[in-house]
């Protein structure tokens, strides 16, 4: 029997394993089974150079559950080990200033088990003592054993009782750590980490229904597919081979739209497969469903530093050996291989999407609408991607037609040029709720496109920065006439005097909305236009939609909402309610505005000769009688704003019509929705 210390300069490399690892203790299974794997698979490189002539037999991986004896082992037939090299692998752990490694790296878990070979150490994270029990492929080799108490004391000692070659790791389960002896822990772990395993891992035996209960059979449990799918050539494959394996990958979920095959030998070795889901909205749900493995052993679903963050809404599998199965955070962001991986993996997504737009445009935009976000997404956030996907990135008119960017351009540049040589890109979010809009701008010759999109106000932001001399306006962002300003369009502004008294009467019969303000304003729209048309500033309601999508924006979001609500003074109705107005209160008006002009032409008069001093050297009497004079109108504008407010109170027309707009626009609600159709059965009668 052999007696020794692990070869290492202090005691307290278990405690630090299982310390600064407890939080990914669950990884030690997946290190053991892959250290049973690769043994095995070198036991069959061996065999194929001739080197081992032996018999190879059955090469299953095995996972057995001992509860009662509280042990789990992960048995292999692979090439084993002797004494000598239990001694040289196991026992010296080889690195120089243990102390200094320990002090670098103790924050960092996944850098002490990958970046030092520690992978079998892992198993004191669960293990109260670990004993290895193997023997070597080699002709007369003997059984050995381990066995270590996690503590740096260690036993070897010959171990008869090992007649077949391979290796059997027993884990004596810790007390705190008896989950890993649970059935179902242990099954739900090997699907996490070992399903795509290229050696036959056995956990347990099928079961059959028998006499009213489950019962184990004879044939064992393999849990895993040693030739997944992204292993094998592309030709040889179908499309439902393709969306079986999607299934298999993410049951429940819908069909995906396409997919990539990867398959790179230089200057890094790939392999892959990525779908394309559908994403109609919520980006974050869609995110860390790329699995990344390492030769056929799983690492990680947080793929952020691998891919580019637009790439993370892809789902499906990439396989590389050249990156560790345990990296940190740290060492992905800087690793060459890793920045080429990422800049091919871009690639190859870039020219499948050119490839299906060129060769099925037909398939390409019927996708559209489920494959936009994702496109949107990646021209956002990548400068390289948007100079890409240019080329095949579309518009969706209201009408359901489909442009590239180029082709939109050239189909609006005669009609949709303002005076100033804008090209106006006009665009509805709500094709329902802004379908008087949107009519109104089409009997103008205008094409409104259709952006509903998640990311639809950041991505018309960008566009105006890369587009030349364009804009783009939401459809409802003013009066169909002002949309696009031309050098013929000429509008006779209404009298003062009737613009202001047709404010004000509406003004008044406004409801009292929260975090909502409104402008009114009079404007001669034509006698066939709308009597009352309420439109939202487009800057406002963009930063405002910016606010959701951006932390830093999120003051926006707590200004009030904008509106203009316009009166047609071309409108019937509204001269109407105008001659009205004229007929009921005009004697009572008269000298009041007569007062006010008089009021108004004096303060005017005394605004002139007081902007020739400093404020330093008006007198008190000077600055009386300005105030004097502001008090004085004051006093007669409310005197001439409550005999139109009483008018229009006793005028349910007024209140109708604005009630009616908004409506129109889903501003309608509560008790000022009761109303109306109070007051509208009243009026049918």
């Amino acid at each position: 029997m052999q007696k020794g210390n692990i070869g290492i300069t202090t005691e307290n490399i278990f405690p630090v394993i299982k310390k600064f690892l407890y939080s990914d203790h669950e990884i030690f299974l997946r290190e053991l089974v892959s250290n049973a794997v690769d043994a095995t698979r070198k036991l069959q490189t061996l065999a194929m150079k001739g080197e081992f002539k032996g018999e190879m037999g059955d090469q299953t991986v095995c996972i057995s559950l001992d509860k009662e004896a509280g042990t789990l082992t992960i048995s292999d037939r692979g090439i084993g080990m002797t004494a000598e090299e239990i001694d040289k692998y196991i026992n010296q752990i080889a690195f120089s200033g243990a102390n200094e490694f320990l002090e670098k790296y103790k924050d960092d878990a996944a850098a002490i088990i990958g970046h030092f070979g520690l992978g079998f150490y892992s198993a004191f994270m669960v293990a109260s003592r670990v004993d290895i029990l193997s023997r070597s492929y080699r002709d007369e080799a003997q059984g050995v054993k381990w066995t270590c108490d996690g503590s740096p004391a260690y036993e070897i000692s010959d171990y008869p009782e090992k007649t077949d070659r391979g290796t059997d790791i027993v884990l004596h389960i810790a007390d705190d750590c008896k989950e890993f002896l649970e059935k179902g822990k242990i099954e739900s772990l090997l699907s996490k980490y070992c399903k795509f395993l290229p050696v036959a891992i056995a956990f347990g035996k099928k079961t059959e229904w028998k006499d009213g209960k489950q019962v184990d059979t004879e044939e064992d449990n393999i849990i895993n597919d040693t030739t997944p799918l992204w292993t094998k050539t592309p030709s040889t494959l179908t499309d439902e081979d393709y969306k079986k394996f999607y299934a298999q990958l993410y049951p429940m979920t819908d069909e995906p739209l396409f997919w990539i095959h990867l398959n790179v030998d230089y200057p890094f070795h790939l392999t892959g497969v990525l779908y394309f889901p559908k994403i109609k909205n919520n980006i974050e749900i869609h995110r860390n469903k790329i699995q990344l493995y390492c030769n056929q052993v799983f690492v990680t679903d947080e793929v952020e530093n691998i891919v580019p963050d637009f790439l993370t809404l892809l789902h499906g599998v990439i396989d590389s050996p050249d990156i560790p199965l345990n990296v940190s955070r740290s060492y992905l962001q800087s690793d060459a291989n890793v920045k080429k991986i990422s800049g091919y993996i871009t690639k190859k997504v870039s020219d499948r999407l050119k490839s299906i737009f060129k060769n099925d445009r037909k398939q390409y935009e019927e996708k559209w609408d489920d494959l936009k976000l994702f496109i949107h997404y990646g021209m956002l956030s990548e400068q390289d991607f948007f100079d890409k996907a240019k080329e095949y990135a579309l518009f969706k008119d209201t009408e359901g037609k489909y442009f590239t960017y180029d082709e939109y351009k050239e189909l609006i540049k005669g009609n949709q040029t303002d005076k100033d040589g804008n090209l106006i890109y006009l665009y509805a979010q709500n094709a329902e709720e802004q379908y008087t809009y949107i009519e109104a701008a089409k009997a103008k010759g205008y094409s409104v496109l259709m952006l509903d999109g998640q990311l639809d106000a950041a991505l018309v932001g960008l566009l105006e920065q890369k587009f030349e001399k364009a804009r783009f306006s939401r459809v409802d962002g003013d009066v169909v006439d002002r949309l696009i300003q031309k050098d013929d369009q000429k509008s006779e502004p209404l009298p003062e005097g009737e613009a202001q008294r047709l404010s004000t009467l509406f003004t008044g019969r406004l409801p009292k909305m929260d975090k909502t303000e409104f402008h009114v304003e009079a404007a001669q729209l034509g006698a066939e236009a709308a009597p009352v048309v309420i439109t939202q500033s487009e800057y406002m309601r963009r930063m405002k939609e910016m606010s959701r999508l951006q932390a830093g924006m999120s003051f926006y979001g707590e200004m009030p909402d904008m509106y203009s609500l316009v009166l047609n003074a071309d409108h019937a109705l509204v001269k109407n309610i105008l001659d009205g107005c004229h007929a009921a209160t005009d004697e009572q008006l008269k000298p009041i505005e007569s007062d006010l002009a008089g009021l108004k032409a004096r303060r005017a008069a005394l605004e002139q000769v007081q902007a020739k001093k400093k404020a330093d050297e008006l007198t008190e009497e000077e600055k009386a009688d300005a105030q004097k004079c502001n008090d004085d109108i004051k006093k007669q504008e409310e005197q001439r704003d409550s005999i139109l407010g009483a008018y229009a109170e006793g005028n349910p027309l007024i209140s109708q019509l604005i009630d009616l707009a908004l409506l129109q626009n889903g501003l309608l609600r509560g008790e000022a929705l009761s109303r109306f159709v109070s007051r509208s059965i009243e009026l049918m009668k």
